[in-house]
């Protein structure tokens, strides 16, 4: 047995209010869960991206009802998304509106590109082009 696909992944930030609004707003994800001061959850595609703040996240959530161990990191993480070749550059000019400094763009010696930006918390994100892991 494999498993089908990452059905959510996490990246912890030190400020709700800011990630919040560069996910919904800046890269346009969908919000789908929220719990103030802890976390907010955004759709992407097929999967979940979820939001923790690192240190809340440590303690057990309270009145949830679920047994949800507690789990968490610091520092700063990676996460790649998805995007064609004719979106690149649209998303290059997007995040650049938004005052978003691109930090890498260039092509891939296997083929493909990616784009590399930080989120507020200093995530490092990506939009890669799926071809960069053999991906058509």
């Amino acid at each position: 047995m494999k498993p089908a696909a990452v059905l959510e992944s996490a990246l912890y930030v030190d400020d709700l209010e800011k990630a919040e609004a560069f996910y919904g707003d800046v890269l346009g994800l969908d919000r789908v869960g929220k719990v103030e001061g802890r976390h907010v959850f955004f759709r992407c595609g097929s999967a979940i991206v979820l939001l923790f703040n690192a240190a809340a996240t440590r303690i057990a959530a309270p009145n949830t009802g679920l047994p949800v161990p507690v789990h968490g990191t610091s520092g700063q993480g990676h996460l790649s998304f998805a995007a064609s070749s004719q979106e690149m550059d649209q998303w290059t000019e997007r995040l650049k509106s938004h005052g978003i400094a691109i930090e890498a763009d260039f092509l891939w010696p296997g083929g493909g590109r990616s784009i590399y930006f930080r989120d507020p918390s200093g995530n490092s994100l990506e939009f890669g082009e799926p071809k960069i892991w053999g991906f058509s």
